[in-house]
């Protein structure tokens, strides 16, 4: 799937009124089939950027297109089937806290359903085999039958990523996968994804605190800070001049150690619900 922005400005959805554009005239490009990575410091608008290439949030100027429509000029029938080809993977995966891990992962093949099937999963899980492999490619097929709540940050965050892989989507938008898991686990669920996105040509754009994950494994850098595009280049071309740069001010966000992976919470969590 193909995006284009042009001088594109979006405000994130909790900003106050008034506040300013969280992205500012941005102009990027992404090839079908291409994997991107976007790093920066935090408030650099990098969540926001996924959540405007989703259609979830319409730009405040400028233009966005996917696969060289203008989403937000379609009619809404139009729109609904654009976004099933979207899939948009938050930080904090939108998993109901009694919710078993097989009925988590079928989720993403939502899109594609219908609704008394999509009732049906609720209660049968429809594919069971599909649901075990993809959790297996992220070590996590021992737990296909557990509850959601009974595990840790880090595998809830694995189970958004196995759900991924059973979306219908063509445009994969994947904000901070690696922010739970420790450095070894990261490395291991991002060569996943990328050898999963490959292997259905789809395209990934990935938000990255973890730099030296980004650089190791994405052919494209992506830079943003302050809501402005830094830099756009191949992996080899980002050098310690321009990281030293973007991340200024911020300089324990490019040298810190990666998170660990979370302990299973005391209480059900709160579910973060993004609608579309």
């Amino acid at each position: 799937m193909k995006i284009e922005l042009n001088a594109a400005s979006a405000r994130h959805p909790a900003a106050r009124p008034g506040a300013a554009p969280a992205l500012k005239a941005l102009d990027l490009r992404v090839a079908p089939g291409e994997q991107v990575a976007v790093i920066g410091p935090s408030g650099a608008g990098k969540t926001t950027l996924l959540q405007l290439l989703a259609c979830a949030l319409p730009p405040g100027s400028g233009v966005l297109q996917v696969d060289g429509r203008s989403p937000w000029q379609l009619p809404r029938a139009e729109l609904q089937r654009l976004r099933g080809r979207l899939f948009l993977a938050p930080q904090v995966p939108p998993l109901p806290p009694r919710q078993r891990v097989v009925t988590a992962v079928l989720a993403g093949r939502l899109p594609a359903m219908g609704t008394w099937q999509s009732l049906r999963s609720l209660f049968y899980p429809v594919d069971i085999p599909a649901a075990f492999d993809a959790l297996d490619r992220f070590d996590l097929a021992d737990k296909l039958f557990e509850r959601v709540d009974r595990l840790s940050g880090g595998e809830r965050q694995r189970v958004g990523l196995a759900r991924t892989l059973l979306s219908p989507a063509t445009l994969w938008l994947v904000d901070e996968p690696l922010s739970a898991l420790d450095p070894t686990r990261a490395r291991q669920a991002i060569a996943t994804l990328l050898s999963a996105a490959h292997e259905r040509s789809a395209t990934l754009v990935t938000t990255l605190h973890q730099v030296e994950v980004a650089l190791e494994h994405f052919p494209r850098i992506v830079g943003l800070r302050d809501g402005a595009l830094a830099f756009d280049l191949p992996a080899a071309e980002v050098t310690n001049e321009r990281l030293n740069a973007l991340y200024a001010q911020h300089e324990d966000e490019l040298t810190g150690p990666a998170p660990q992976d979370a302990a299973p919470p005391s209480q059900p969590q709160p579910v973060v619900m993004h609608c579309r």
